[in-house]
């Protein structure tokens, strides 16, 4: 995707706009997202010690799911700085759950470009695996090409 064509200054967003990804996670990308992180819990990696555990099954890493966050703000919009996000795991996610991850602009502060935004990723199932709020901040204008 060429992203140069979806680039967005502040005035562009407006409340309530919405993207939304959606990723059916397997078991390679698990072990891949362990690889690159370095988080080799059991929990996530070790079907016989994850079989043992409150979930019965291996959990993908929470991160994984929010890192989904990141592209539905790509999609709302690009050029913009991600200045912070809030994260409340709500419920598992296991391998073969497919993640839906929603950015909705919630709130703009023209004082400093930035955009309050609403984030969530959900399961196949309708239910809320992660909720919270991100903080970006956009471009004030675009740089005009030479």
């Amino acid at each position: 995707m060429d992203y140069s064509k979806t680039i967005k200054t502040f005035d562009d967003f407006n409340v309530g706009d919405k993207a939304c990804f959606a990723k059916t996670i397997t078991d390679a990308e698990v072990a891949l997202f362990a690889g690159i992180t370095g988080d080799f819990n059991p929990l996530h990696i070790d079907d016989q010690y994850a079989s043992s555990t409150r979930f019965g099954r291996r959990v993908v890493h929470g991160i994984f799911s929010t890192g989904l966050i990141s592209t539905a703000l790509t999609l709302l919009g690009t050029g913009c700085v991600y200045l912070s996000q809030e994260v409340k795991f709500r419920r598992p996610v296991f391998v073969g759950d497919t993640i839906t991850a929603e950015a909705e602009i919630i709130e703009k502060r023209p004082e400093k470009n930035i955009l309050i935004v609403k984030t969530t990723c959900t399961n196949q199932n309708g239910e809320v695996v992660v909720d919270g709020q991100g903080v970006l901040m956009a471009l004030k204008e675009l740089k005009p090409e030479t």
